[in-house]
């Protein structure tokens, strides 16, 4: 089975300008993604799907493959993950690799682990699902939230949950916006990533889905503390 990690890396991110190259802990926030999937031991291939050149060009020096340009098309604000996916998969067959299974790996991802892509991806080998993704548990019950009106005043969002005890609703989780396995046959078929696929809990803290400036913040706080605790138990 080959293995192909692609990570999207467009030119153009707005609410963090130059995101995916600007400097994140002393290094190119992109870097993370590449060392993390190069290191991991679980690809044949890693590539950076970009628009813009200064974006390849420091994927290349960080050991990234660069094997073609996204075009202009999928490179825009309304552009969705899986046909940017599926273009590198036709991109990469045209060049006569063999793409088996890929993970889309977002490129701002400094807090994730090694185990957390080999434990996705296991979960998606023994199983049907189209894809395996991350996902962190909301740290209130998603059913007691409200509603403001004009004049800022509150409802129940679901009145019908209104009296019922926190612990007797059931856990709700979101996409932790960190990366996608799946079979190279769901992204060419443009199957939707939340509809049938299967999902790894992170622990809450263990990543940080960055697109302001107030993510960026947080992400950097809990990389530091990260490498306190690491500083810490090295003798």
């Amino acid at each position: 089975m080959t293995r192909l990690a692609v990570i999207p890396a467009r030119g153009g991110s707005k609410r963090i300008p130059r995101k995916n190259i600007r400097a994140f802990a002393g290094r190119p926030m992109i870097s993370y993604a590449i060392d993390l999937a190069r290191n991991s031991g679980l690809f044949d291939h890693v590539v950076v799907s970009t628009d813009d050149a200064e974006v390849a060009d420091v994927a290349r020096s960080l050991g990234a493959e660069v094997p073609f340009m996204r075009p202009d098309e999928l490179a825009n604000d309304h552009t969705a993950t899986v046909p940017v996916v599926a273009h590198a998969i036709r991109a990469c067959r045209e060049l006569g690799w063999r793409v088996d299974t890929v993970c889309c790996l977002y490129p701002a991802v400094p807090l994730l682990r090694p185990s957390d892509l080999s434990d996705a991806l296991a979960m998606l080998e023994q199983g049907d699902a189209p894809y395996v993704f991350p996902v962190l548990a909301y740290r209130s019950p998603i059913q007691r939230a409200l509603r403001r009106d004009a004049d800022g005043r509150s409802a129940p969002l679901h009145p019908e949950h209104a009296q019922t005890r926190t612990q007797d609703l059931p856990k709700a989780y979101h996409d932790a916006g960190q990366f996608y396995w799946g079979r190279a046959s769901s992204w060419l078929d443009g199957l939707a990533l939340h509809a049938d696929a299967r999902t790894l809990v992170l622990d809450e803290g263990s990543a940080v889905d960055i697109d302001t400036p107030a993510d960026w913040a947080l992400a950097e706080a809990l990389y530091a503390q990260r490498g306190a605790r690491l500083e810490a138990v090295t003798p």
